[in-house]
């Protein structure tokens, strides 16, 4: 690393040692090599992932803090997240990954008015299809 990049640093590993980051880069490295498209992986690279991460949670985490309901109690809370991606423009892209926690008798509500809609909906099709079959 150069310049200074080297200069920053955000706290000590295991052995003492100053580290720029604080996610495990064997980690990352891990990660972006599941992706088909990469082959190999600069070590400038992993590191600036790492800490874009690192910045990216982190403001995560603050916005939630600040427009959550746990602020009175000095707390973040994974109903703060959700409720983060899911009202917030920026994080919506998060709602597949923090989706909002539902009691397993509503899912299963859910799930009954959907089939009960799709049965509905291809009853629909099959009489329009024997409709067309008469005339």
């Amino acid at each position: 690393m150069s310049g200074k990049m080297a200069d920053v640093v955000v706290g000590k590993d295991k052995c003492g040692e100053q580290r720029l980051v604080s996610l495990p880069l064997s980690r990352i490295r891990v990660i972006m090599k599941s992706s088909p498209e990469v082959s190999s992986i600069n070590q400038e690279a992993l590191v600036l992932t790492a800490k874009a991460t690192e910045l990216f949670v982190q403001y995560l985490a603050t916005y939630s803090y600040r427009h959550g309901s746990g602020k009175e109690k000095k707390v973040l809370t994974y109903s703060d997240l959700a409720n983060t991606a899911e009202e917030s423009e920026t994080f919506q892209f998060l709602t597949d990954i923090l989706p909002k926690k539902i009691l397993a008798s509503k899912y299963l509500k859910m799930l009954k008015e959907e089939k009960r809609e799709e049965d509905e909906e291809n009853d629909n099709d099959n009489e329009s299809d024997h409709d067309e079959a008469e005339s």
